[in-house]
C-alpha cells in the first residue's frame, strides 16, 4: 500500500464488526456506510426520516446485495431523540466496534434546537457528545474499537463563544459553523486523551473531508454558488466517495492511532487522498477542551464517564 494514495481498496476486512454511522442517508455518511458494508461490516445508518433511511439502504444493497445494513431514525439536534436512539441500540447490541460521528448541518439561518441550543452547535457537537457518552461502554466492549469524529477545514477559523453559544448576541452562519467544527476537534482530542488516561481499549481519531461537493456544502454555500455557479463549485471540489476517504482511513487503517487527524493530501488539504494533517493551534488547547467538555455535560445533561481500567 502506498500510504500517500490510500483508497477504499485498502480497507481491511470488516467481517464481524458493527459500525454506526451518523447522517448516513447521503453524502459523506452514505459513502462511508457503503464502503464499510462492502468490506463486510454490519452497518447501522442513522437518518432523520424513515423514507431517507429506506433509500440509503436500497442504495447500499444495490451495490452489495449481501450487505448487513439497517437504518434507524435519529435527530442529533434533539437530545430526546439521541436518548431514545441510544436506548434502542443498547437493547439490541452488546458492543459497537466503530462509531463514526459524521452528521452535520452547515451555515443555516439562526435557529434553536428543541432544548434551546444553537442548531449547528446542537447537531454537530452536542448531539454527538451525548450520543458518544451514551454508547461509550458499548464501544469499549467492541474489538479494537474506535470513535471517528468528522471535523472540517473550517475548524481553523473557529473559536468557542462560551459567553454566547446560542448566538443570541451576535450570529454568523459561517462563524457558528466554524465554532461547531472546532468543538468537534477539541472533543475528539480530549476524548482520546481521557480514553488513554483510563487505559481504555478504545481510541478516537479525527478526520476532515477537504472541500467535498455534497448537499451539505451546496446548501451551506448557496449564496456563494449563486455567484460562481454550480459547475465551478464542482470543478474546485471532490466527490463524496473521495471526500469520505479520510474518515474511512481513520476508521479502518490498522496503523491509525488515537488523537490523529486525517485529511486530503492536496494543496491546502482541499482535495486528494487521506494522510495525516495538523490540527489548528486552537484545537490542541487543553484548557479550552476541558472547559468545553464540562459545558457539554451541563448543556446535554449527560455525564460522560470513562472508568479507569
Amino acid at each position: 500500500m502506498n500510504a500517500s494514495r490510500w483508497t477504499a481498496a485498502d480497507i481491511p476486512d470488516q467481517t464481524g464488526r458493527t459500525a454506526v454511522v451518523t447522517g448516513a442517508n447521503s453524502g459523506l455518511g452514505l459513502a462511508t456506510a457503503l464502503q464499510l458494508a462492502g468490506a463486510g461490516a454490519r452497518v447501522i445508518l442513522t437518518v432523520r426520516s424513515e423514507a431517507k433511511g429506506r433509500s440509503a439502504v436500497e442504495t447500499i444493497r444495490a451495490r452489495f446485495p449481501e450487505s448487513n445494513v439497517e437504518a434507524r431514525e435519529l435527530d442529533l439536534a434533539d437530545l430526546d431523540s439521541v436518548e431514545s436512539f441510544a436506548e434502542g441500540l443498547r437493547a439490541d447490541l452488546e458492543s459497537i466496534d466503530l462509531l463514526v460521528n459524521n452528521a452535520g448541518v452547515m451555515a443555516p439561518p439562526r435557529s434553536l434546537s428543541p432544548q434551546g441550543h444553537e442548531r449547528q452547535f446542537a447537531t454537530n457537537h452536542l448531539g454527538h457528545f451525548a450520543l458518544t457518552a451514551r454508547l461509550m461502554d458499548l464501544v469499549e466492549a467492541g474489538t479494537e474499537p474506535r470513535v471517528v469524529i468528522v471535523s472540517s477545514l473550517a475548524h481553523r477559523n473557529g473559536r468557542i463563544r462560551f459567553d454566547d453559544l446560542t448566538g443570541a448576541k451576535r450570529y454568523s452562519p459561517y462563524g457558528f459553523y466554524a465554532q461547531s467544527k472546532l468543538a468537534n476537534a477539541l472533543f475528539g482530542l480530549e476524548l482520546d486523551r481521557r480514553l488513554r488516561e483510563a487505559g481504555s481499549p478504545a481510541a478516537c481519531v479525527v478526520a476532515h473531508p477537504g472541500f467535498t461537493h455534497t448537499r451539505l456544502v451546496a446548501n451551506g454555500f448557496n449564496r456563494f454558488l449563486s455567484v460562481i455557479g454550480g459547475p465551478i463549485m464542482i470543478l474546485i471540489s471532490q466527490d463524496a466517495d473521495t471526500g469520505a476517504l479520510p474518515q474511512l482511513r481513520a476508521a479502518t487503517d490498522p496503523e491509525a492511532e488515537g488523537g490523529q487527524y486525517y485529511g486530503p493530501d492536496g494543496r491546502n488539504e482541499r482535495q486528494g487522498h487521506p494522510v495525516l494533517v495538523p490540527f489548528s493551534p486552537a484545537a490542541t488547547d487543553p484548557e479550552t477542551a476541558k472547559r468545553l467538555w464540562t459545558v457539554s455535560e451541563e448543556l446535554t445533561g449527560v455525564p460522560f464517564r470513562i472508568d479507569a481500567r
